[in-house]
């Protein structure tokens, strides 16, 4: 049979090629899990604001209650989720659990109607979202590192990440334009909108990985038809079997206490800076915004080339360093100005680099972790330093160090941040030289 000419690339076809060197088997995939990042932050950055504003309708100065409920319900979430993925076939269970957060919005659409004021709801949605919104990204990206390799993932994630903070752009110019009209209920009703896009995405990546697998192109050679063994307690006990894993538990705790604290220090500062709760919807709004154009160009334009010039230990080494000269820049000046730059900072070194550079060191360990031990991290650790973190700085408060405090706390957390992304960076580095080496004698297994 004679062989056709190769068809001219696309213009999209091209784009992804110079940013990202992706294969033509890999497009199809990649566009797909573009697209999925892309609403399902553009959702979740209109879900955000509203968490954020409920917690100056709770108190800013009692966070720390809505940390300790935050903490109880991803604690009781978590070993759900582990139970669900040992019954359902995962090509079930992904887009499941985003049906169900799909009903809960619209569920808080009804509260806030009809108690729109209300302290408890205000504390229920916060909690709520606080819980979900890590389940959701870690969904996804357990969904991610068990599609594409890690070679594949060296490559292709920042620009899968882009996705991701070009969705979380227009999350938040929707916010800015459209929260005078629709006030807070029509906002869930869009996010709504953009969550039922997402699944309908999420089904065609799914089908996506099988193709791929079956005839035999570069990808992992799991499968998603078929639930986890185990038990609901496995991502716990696969986590403190694991010195590997508990580096990556270890860099997650401190990144949250650096988190923690940076919010801290802006959610005080806009509740005595706007009396109206719109108006501090409009002003946490306008710091994602800017956060995610930053983050877009970073991913679409750096990250991936410093990924392969550099490798992922610098990559996560970049951030502990860039928050410690933050807090001392806060230490110096502590306000509204600095505090707002100092969350755009935070914000872009972890999403346009910590994010995507963590999530290629899971992309080595088995199945099951990607989705169970990963989980646990991704929520429950991540939680508890956001809990601990808080109480901590409740503490400093009631002694009276306040944002001096609050600023020592957040230099001397990013100091051992570093050490954590350091080592984090040369055991994955140490796995994929022993990976390599074992592939060229004939003895890799499969993944």
């Amino acid at each position: 049979m004679q062989q056709l000419p190769d068809r001219p690339a696309s213009r999209p076809a091209r784009m992804m090629q110079w940013v990202a060197r992706v294969a033509p088997h890999e497009r199809r995939a990649v566009t797909l899990a573009f697209l999925c990042n892309f609403m399902l932050l553009g959702s979740y950055y209109i879900l955000r604001p509203l968490r954020d504003t409920m917690a100056t309708v709770f108190g800013a100065d009692q966070q720390q209650i809505l940390y300790t409920g935050t903490f109880i319900g991803t604690l009781i979430a978590s070993p759900i989720y582990a139970a669900l993925a040992s019954r359902l076939k995962l090509a079930r269970l992904l887009p499941g659990v985003f049906w169900f957060w799909l009903l809960n919005v619209l569920l808080f659409q009804l509260l806030f109607q009809f108690s729109p004021q209300s302290r408890w709801v205000a504390a229920a949605y916060f909690v709520w979202f606080s819980v979900v919104n890590l389940f959701m990204i870690s969904v996804f990206w357990s969904l991610m590192v068990d599609l594409f390799t890690a070679t594949q993932a060296t490559r292709l994630f920042a620009l899968i990440a882009a996705g991701g903070e070009l969705g979380a752009i227009a999350g938040p110019l929707a916010t800015r334009l459209l929260v005078a009209r629709l006030r807070l209920g029509g906002l869930l009703l869009l996010a709504a909108a953009g969550l039922l896009l997402l699944i309908l995405l999420l089904r065609l990546l799914i089908r996506e990985k099988e193709r791929l697998r079956q005839h035999g192109e570069e990808v992992q050679a799991t499968t998603l038809e078929h639930g986890l063994r185990g038990h609901p307690l496995d991502g716990f006990t696969e986590l403190f079997k694991s010195r590997y894993l508990m580096s990556q538990a270890t860099f997650m705790l401190l990144m949250t206490w650096v988190n923690t604290v940076a919010y801290f220090l802006q959610t005080d500062l806009i509740a005595r800076a706007f009396a109206a709760v719109e108006g501090r919807a409009q002003a946490i709004a306008d710091i994602d915004l800017v956060v995610n154009v930053c983050s877009a160009v970073i991913l679409l334009f750096g990250l991936g080339r410093l990924l392969q010039r550099s490798g992922v230990t610098a990559a996560l080494l970049l951030n502990p360093v860039i928050m410690a000269l933050a807090f001392l820049a806060v230490a110096i000046s502590p306000s509204l100005f600095t505090i707002q730059a100092i969350q755009v900072a935070r914000r872009v070194a972890q999403y346009a680099i910590a994010r995507p550079s963590r999530e290629i060191c899971f992309t080595v360990v088995e199945q099951s972790s990607r989705y169970k031990a990963k989980n646990v991290i991704d929520t429950v650790v991540y939680r508890f330093g956001d809990l601990s973190s808080a109480w901590v700085l409740a503490g400093l408060r009631f002694a009276g160090f306040g944002m001096a405090g609050a600023s020592a706390l957040g230099i001397g957390a990013s100091i051992l941040w570093g050490a954590a992304a350091r080592h984090l960076g040369r055991s994955y580095e140490k796995i994929r030289v022993d990976e390599r080496a074992a592939s060229g004698r004939g003895l890799i297994r499969g993944s």
